[in-house]
C-alpha cells in the first residue's frame, strides 16, 4: 500500500504503549509502529478496503487525533454516504493506491480526538455514536501477554475493543483475519500462535460446526463472547473443547461501552449485580424487562441511564439477556413468548448447532412460533447385525441419529408451554452469518 504520510511533528500525539506489538494481517508480520500514517481529511469517514487499511487508519488517529469514522464500503450504503457528507465528513476510500476523498456537502471544523462508531443497525438504520480512544479503551489493568485473533468488521465497537487493547497494552499482539479467511481461521490462528480470541456466539458456533477438530488445535487460553445473547449451550460446548481456558462473555454496545463481564462459565450475570453502584463501574438496572445501563464508557451525549433495547429475564438467580425487545417477544393468541427462551431450549438439544426463533402471522392466533436450525454433523450409525433391520431402517432419522422436525418439536413440547412450542422448524445446511459476525438471533 502506498500512501502519503503526515510528518508534522506538532500534530503528533505520544506513542501508545502498544506501538511495538506484533500485527499479522494478510499473512504479513508488522508492528503498529511500522504502519504508515496516511494524510486523511479532517473530519474523515474512512471506508477501508481491507483489514490492513483499517489498521493504518486507526494508527493514524492514534498518532494525529484526526476526527475519524471508520467502516467498510459494504456497511455504508449510498444513503449513509450522503448523510455523512451532509454531516461535514469527507468520505474517503482508503486502498492500496492511497486516499480517495469525496468532499462534504457542508464543510465544518473538525473535533480533535473524536472517534465515531456506526451502530449495528439492529433497530433500524445505523446511527453515529461519538467516542474517543480513551472511552473505547476499557481494559486498563496490566494483562498477561496474549496474541489475539480479531475477526470483526473494521470500525465496529467489538473491532475497536480488540484494537485499543493492542494499541494501549504492551504484549497484546494481534492476528487479523479478512472475511474470506473466516472459514479457515483456526489454521491461520494456530500458525501464528493465537492464544486468545474474541467473537460472537454465531462465530463460535459456526467454527465448532465446520471444524471442531481444527479449533481444538488452537492453543486458546482466553475465549471471549459478545455481541449477541450468550446461552449456556455455547458456553458448555466451548468448555468441553477448552477445559482450562478462561471463557468470558461481555455485554457491550456502541452506546454504553463494555458494561458487563462474566467469567464464571454461566449464562447471564448474578442478580445481585443489579442496582449496585460502584465508582468507575457501570450500574445495571431492569425496567419493564429491559436492561438499563449507566456507564462511564458511554458515547458522547449519552450520560445517565440508557435504555439498551435488550430484553432480560431473571431465572435462578441470574439475569439472562434473551434478545432485542422489538423482536424477542412473540404474542401468540394473547400469550407472550420469548424467542430467546425458545432458542435456548433448541440450542440445548445435543444435535442442534444453531437456532433462530421468530414469529409468523397465523390465522386465529395472530402469530405463531417458528424456528430455523442447523444440525451438528451426524455420527455414522452403528450397524445392526440383522440384515433386515439394516435395510429397513438405515435411512430413517432414528437410525442415523439425526432428528427430524417432529423430533425437535417434541423436544420443545417437553420443555415449553404449549403456546411457545414452534409450529414449524426449518432445517438449514449452514449457519448464516453477516459481516458483523451476527446472524439475527
Amino acid at each position: 500500500m502506498t500512501v502519503a504520510t503526515s510528518r508534522d511533528p506538532a500534530a503528533a500525539h505520544p506513542e501508545p504503549a502498544g506501538v511495538d506489538n506484533r500485527l499479522v494481517v494478510g499473512g504479513a508480520e508488522l508492528t503498529w509502529r511500522s504502519l504508515p500514517t496516511p494524510t486523511l481529511p479532517d473530519p474523515a469517514a474512512v471506508l477501508a478496503r481491507s483489514a490492513l487499511h483499517a489498521l493504518t487508519a486507526a494508527r493514524q488517529h492514534a498518532a494525529r487525533g484526526t476526527e475519524l469514522l471508520l467502516s467498510t464500503s459494504s456497511r455504508v450504503d449510498a444513503a449513509m454516504r450522503m448523510e455523512l457528507l451532509e454531516a461535514g465528513f469527507t468520505v474517503s476510500v482508503l486502498d492500496d493506491d492511497g486516499v480517495h476523498p469525496t468532499a462534504p456537502v457542508r464543510p465544518r471544523a473538525a473535533e480533535p480526538g473524536r472517534l465515531w462508531l456506526l451502530t449495528s443497525g439492529s433497530t433500524g438504520r445505523p446511527k453515529r455514536v461519538g467516542h474517543t480512544l480513551d472511552t473505547l479503551t476499557t481494559v486498563r489493568a496490566d494483562q498477561p501477554d496474549r496474541t489475539w485473533l480479531c475477526p470483526y468488521a473494521p470500525g465496529t465497537y467489538a473491532w475497536w475493543q480488540v484494537v485499543t487493547l493492542s494499541l494501549t497494552q504492551r504484549g497484546q499482539h494481534l492476528v487479523v483475519v479478512e472475511p474470506d479467511e473466516l472459514d479457515d481461521w483456526p489454521t491461520v490462528a494456530a500458525a501464528h500462535g493465537v492464544d486468545a480470541a474474541s467473537g460472537t456466539p454465531t462465530f463460535w458456533r459456526r467454527t465448532l460446526y465446520r471444524d471442531a477438530e481444527a479449533l481444538a488445535r488452537v492453543p486458546l487460553r482466553q475465549i471471549t463472547l459478545g455481541g449477541e445473547p450468550v446461552d449456556q449451550a455455547i458456553l458448555d460446548q466451548l468448555r468441553e473443547v477448552f477445559p482450562t481456558a478462561r471463557i468470558s462473555w461481555i455485554y457491550a454496545s456502541s452506546e454504553v461501552g463494555a458494561s458487563i463481564v462474566v467469567h464464571d462459565g454461566r449464562a447471564g450475570f448474578p442478580v445481585d449485580w443489579l442496582d449496585r453502584e460502584t465508582p468507575g463501574r457501570p450500574t445495571l438496572s431492569v425496567r419493564d424487562d429491559e436492561l438499563v445501563v449507566t456507564s462511564p464508557y458511554h458515547g458522547a451525549g449519552l450520560a445517565g441511564p440508557i435504555r439498551t433495547g435488550d430484553r432480560v429475564q431473571v431465572l435462578d438467580g441470574r439475569v439472562l439477556i434473551t434478545g432485542r425487545l422489538d423482536s424477542d417477544e412473540i404474542n401468540v393468541g394473547g400469550s407472550k413468548v420469548s424467542a430467546g427462551v425458545v432458542r435456548g431450549v433448541l440450542a440445548e438439544h445435543p444435535a442442534v448447532a444453531w437456532a433462530r426463533v421468530t414469529g409468523r402471522r397465523a390465522p386465529v392466533l395472530g402469530r405463531m412460533v417458528v424456528a430455523e436450525v442447523v444440525l451438528t454433523p451426524a455420527e455414522p450409525p452403528i450397524p445392526d447385525p440383522t440384515p433386515a433391520a439394516n435395510s429397513a431402517s438405515a435411512s430413517t432419522p432414528a437410525a442415523t441419529g439425526v432428528p427430524d422436525e417432529a423430533a425437535l418439536v417434541r423436544w420443545c413440547a417437553d420443555r415449553l408451554p404449549e403456546h411457545a412450542v414452534p409450529r414449524r422448524i426449518r432445517i438449514l445446511t449452514d449457519i448464516p452469518v453477516k459481516e458483523t459476525l451476527k446472524s439475527d438471533v
